[in-house]
């Protein structure tokens, strides 16, 4: 299964929902690859050591180079888990040639995973905080997409736009992709705000026939710590960041049960 993270806002923790999703699948015995798809690379700076003149996503997507998929996967600090890596201001340039590009740029990534994709269990695209060539790219590629929010203010502003994105690619390009859930990250059940915009997420997810994930993954500075680290919670040797992993395992069922009957997104 091929999974993009995308919310074209950010810090709502895409790559850490990535990164611990990963290690779930991997303490299970998957075989994971991870597609950086970011240009800010913060997925491949946690989970490998990448140099910024490093082969990646960008030779990829790029016509200007021979590489292919097979010839930038790295391994990571995990057994089970591969990356597509990106560093430097490459995958900058190649998003700005996307945007010039003609016909078939949409379907760079796609035609990419196709290569390996038989040989792993779970793809993971972590996308840019933007509704750009790059997330496109990713949402083309993806056979369902996570959408990561939080219960902050401008939560639920960029949800139609965000949806809207996503119906394109079902009209035109994917129309098997589907949205698997929308992850409520970060939240703050203790405040009187986190509390109110839970509820506004959950009456606007209802209302657009969308998955809310239950439990929401709460604010704790332990997971913000091992995913800098590049360690699951199950590793981390606490009783707390065992229950959060768990949150994690429970999201990720929900996330790649498939679904044989894809709903087309309302526009």
């Amino acid at each position: 299964m091929i999974l993009a993270v995308s919310n074209q806002k950010g810090g709502v923790g895409k790559t850490t929902t990535t990164v611990q999703l990963a290690a779930v699948a991997a303490a299970q015995g998957r075989r994971v690859l991870l597609v950086d798809a970011d240009v800010q690379g913060n997925l491949s700076s946690v989970v490998a050591e990448v140099d910024d003149d490093q082969t990646g996503l960008a030779d990829v997507l790029s016509t200007r180079s021979p590489d292919t998929i097979r010839d930038v996967i790295t391994g990571t600090g995990w057994r089970q888990v591969d990356l597509v890596p990106t560093a430097g201001v490459a995958l900058g340039a190649v998003r700005d040639e996307l945007v010039i590009a003609g016909a078939g740029r949409e379907l760079r990534l796609r035609e990419a995973i196709g290569e390996v994709a038989g040989e792993y269990d779970l793809i993971v695209i972590d996308c840019a905080p933007a509704l750009d060539q790059l997330t496109i790219n990713a949402l083309c590629a993806a056979d369902a997409v996570a959408i990561i929010t939080h219960t902050k203010l401008w939560s639920l502003n960029g949800l139609d736009q965000l949806l809207a994105t996503i119906g394109s690619v079902q009209t035109y390009y994917n129309q098997g992709l589907r949205i698997a859930g929308v992850v409520v990250n970060q939240h703050e059940a203790g405040t009187v705000s986190g509390r109110a915009w839970l509820d506004d997420l959950r009456t606007a997810t209802a209302a657009r026939d969308l998955e809310l994930l239950e439990p929401p993954i709460p604010k704790r500075v332990l997971i913000s710590d091992a995913t800098e680290a590049g360690r699951g919670l199950a590793d981390w040797g606490s009783a707390e960041a065992s229950e959060l992993a768990q949150i994690y395992a429970q999201h990720l069922i929900a996330l790649t049960r498939e679904d044989p009957t894809p709903k087309a997104v309302a526009r």
